[in-house]
């Protein structure tokens, strides 16, 4: 039989056919993609999976038994309907199909199965509509084969409508049966310290183990390949980066009249994360540096210096931010630091996409000169025609907003600039390492003095719907007292979400009724014109979809206090800074995450205003959707939320852009219970680079590193 690597391409290992259907349904390519797609779970030839937690709307695959089946005619169209009712012995499951009575032959009462499709619902009944499935074997080689199989595991694999888990059972064999050697990627000391298996054998019990105790230590052997392949890649990226020349900027009259000029001391996080930078900026390589810091703990203010140092020889800054409504608040605020001496000399200038043709070929010109020497936009700073005459930093704000193709298509502008990347956004030790261990971390605990804190609040109107009112009337309170507020809003228009919500021909009236947004910006906005109690208060909206130059003249408008209510979407999570704004209502908290709800929080309380934030949920006590709004009423502490955060939802959510590259190959790796784990994995790599750096001693470990960190991940990896 043919003997295949991890590295052969896929249609020669299972054909054509169903290589071009696994390219469709996962991406893979080649026996190594289709290999590291490891079964999710695993069933008992016995187990019978509850059928009433499974999810609506949510492709399954569950072991169950036929308990009856029968064909009857449909009444309002020709042809028959075959109806056919599996159970896990504990709750019920319809199957239908259409005109297809020859499987009742197969669809037996008794007859055990795996059954796979997606879950629906038809008169508050769950259903799964022309299921695949596959029998177990008929019921005297069932017999005969019981004993024998009782403790063989099923194994239950990430699966799509075209290519179900027993298809993916059944080409991995096919595979498995055909695989030669594998090299192996980990020191024979690591791995004997763990008592890790060898990488084939590995491979081999994780796919077809012989018994459950088979799939443990082989999941435990993949675990610390991921984590230490991961981690070797990472520092060689620090390496390589380290390899290149930079233009050392030093420090000089600029920031001494910035420093001299502060109103405000700055605080002992400020001062000890401000000489790290300034210490990289005059270092003989490019400074890749990540600073994280609560939302108001000056992060801006720490890269607004590094400007400075970079502007004392001539050099410039672009900082990318997300939205224009924040781009355009950087420009004020870095304006407004740098006060009436300094900001003419360095003429902070904005560059977005919605500029009028002439501003934008202006602020365009004063980047390509030199003029400006901080320069602050969206994506419009990545256009082809946006050039720099020496661009010697890159600020991103907000990291997780861009892709890595974003970030390096700036950082191409320059020769071999400094990098700094900005996070209100605070991330778990874990997670650093994982996903930016090739960067330099800096964190900022400590806030600036002056600030009143906020309260914060759940309005749950599950156990008290009176509260909803009472929300309007704190509101009036807080503007009667000469404040401003924030409303915000999951949706644009939630009239237009039901629709899209309730749109399956099979739901019933009622569906999804409970569960669908019920507050757009649109909404509240009609109320509010309604409500007796803001007859005075003057109301504006502000979201994503409204024209640039009219989102910033509302967001000033708010700033000068001509706005007393602001109604949004998440369009203010970040950088909106309106010291008069001390309410902030969250509605339908529960639909937004952790982090986002500690992030929008941010935007009140930054003055001497003591903040208040009433997060408003329907959501009962107990489901995972209040834990997350209790937790973040609990606490102020963005690290502590950011690991609360990690536990609820789970790494998949949190990394987001974030896991690219390299980091998108991760399997088993769970950073939160593995963190262990990948710290003896980072210090193991640190010992295997040290004494072998062009891995010529591990043919393994530099084919791996080839096979999931190639030439399109390690370019993804330089971007960060």
């Amino acid at each position: 039989m043919a003997s295949f690597t991890l590295d052969s391409r896929l249609d020669g290992a299972v054909g054509g056919k169903t290589a071009a259907a696994l390219e469709r349904a996962f991406g893979m390519r080649t026996v190594g993609d289709l290999l590291a797609h490891y079964p999710r779970r695993y069933a008992r030839r016995g187990e019978l999976t509850p059928i009433s937690s499974l999810p609506v709307g949510e492709p399954v695959t569950i072991v169950a038994e036929v308990r009856r089946a029968g064909e009857r005619r449909m009444k309002n169209r020709n042809g028959s309907l075959l109806e056919v009712v599996i159970s896990d012995g504990q709750g019920d499951l319809s199957l239908t199909f259409f005109n297809q009575a020859w499987r009742l032959r197969d669809l037996q009462p008794g007859r055990r199965g795996i059954f796979a499709g997606k879950v629906g619902e038809y008169r508050g009944a769950k259903q799964l509509a022309h299921p695949d499935y596959e029998l177990f074997d008929d019921v005297e080689t069932a017999r005969a084969t019981a004993e024998a199989n009782v403790s063989l595991p099923i194994p239950i694999y990430p699966a799509t409508s075209t290519v179900s888990s027993w298809q993916l059972q059944k080409i991995v064999a096919l595979v498995l049966d055909g695989l030669g050697e594998v090299p192996e990627p980990l020191p024979a000391d690591l791995r004997a310290r763990h008592g890790l298996l060898q990488a084939r054998a590995a491979i081999e019990q994780i796919h077809r183990p012989a018994s459950f105790d088979e799939i443990e230590p082989a999941r435990a052997t993949l675990r610390m390949q991921e984590a230490f392949v991961l981690q070797v890649a990472l520092l060689q990226q620090r390496a390589s980066v380290r390899a290149l020349s930079a233009t050392r900027r030093a420090p000089g009259a600029l920031l001494e009249r910035f420093d001299a000029a502060l109103p405000f001391p700055r605080t002992p996080d400020q001062i000890s994360v401000g000489d790290q930078i300034t210490r990289d900026l005059q270092g003989d390589w490019p400074m890749n540096r990540l600073v994280q810091g609560e939302v108001g703990s000056g992060k801006t203010l720490v890269a607004l210096r590094a400007m400075l140092q970079v502007a004392e020889g001539g050099g410039q800054s672009a900082l990318i931010a997300p939205t224009e409504v924040l781009a355009a608040q950087h420009v004020r605020s870095i304006a407004r630091m740098l006060g009436p001496q300094l900001a003419p000399e360095l003429m902070p200038t904005l560059l977005t996409g919605q500029l009028p043709a002439a501003e934008r070929r202006k602020a365009a010109l004063r980047a390509a000169s030199g003029q400006a020497r901080i320069v602050v936009g969206t994506h419009a700073l990545l256009s082809e025609s946006t050039t720099f005459a020496d661009l010697g930093l890159v600020v991103v704000d907000e990291q997780h907003r861009f892709g890595v193709d974003q970030r390096e298509s700036l950082r191409a502008k320059g020769s071999a600039p400094h990098v700094l990347v900005l996070t209100a956004t605070p991330i778990p030790r874990t997670v650093a390492m994982t996903v930016f261990g090739d960067l330099d971390v800096s964190t900022i605990r400590t806030m600036p003095s002056g600030r009143s804190g906020i309260e914060t609040f759940v309005a749950p109107l599950s156990e008290r719907p009176a509260w909803f009112a009472r929300v309007w009337e704190r509101i009036a309170e807080e503007v009667g007292q000469g404040r401003q507020a924030f409303v915000v809003c999951a949706a644009i228009d939630a009239d237009a979400l039901t629709k899209d919500e309730t749109a399956d021909e099979f739901a019933g009236p009622d569906e999804g009724q409970a569960a669908r947004t019920r507050w757009g910006v649109v909404q509240v906005a009609d109320l509010l014109s309604r409500h007796e109690s803001f007859s005075a208060i003057r109301v504006a909206i502000l979201h994503g979809k409204m024209p640039s130059d009219e989102k910033d003249a509302v967001m000033q408008a708010f700033a000068r206090g001509e706005v007393d209510v602001l109604v949004a979407t998440t369009v203010v999570e970040v950088g909106v800074d309106v010291p008069n704004a001390s309410t902030m209502v969250i509605l339908e908290a529960d639909r937004f995450g952790v982090s986002q709800l500690h992030q929008l929080r941010g935007r009140v309380g930054r003055g001497s205003l003591p903040g208040l934030c009433l997060l408003v949920t329907e959501a009962p006590a107990g489901t995972p959707a209040r834990d997350r709004v209790d937790a973040v009423a609990s606490t102020l502490d963005g690290f502590a939320l950011a690991e609360v955060d990690l536990e609820l939802r789970g790494e998949g959510d949190v990394l987001g852009d974030a896991q690219s590259g390299a980091r998108s190959s991760l399997r088993l790796l769970r950073v939160v219970k593995d963190a262990d784990l990948i710290a003896e994995a980072r210090v193991a790599a640190e010992d295997v680079l040290a004494a072998d750096p062009a891995l010529l001693q591990h043919p393994g470990l530099a084919a791996a590193l080839e096979r999931n960190v190639g030439m399109a991940e390690r370019a993804a990896l330089a971007k960060n």
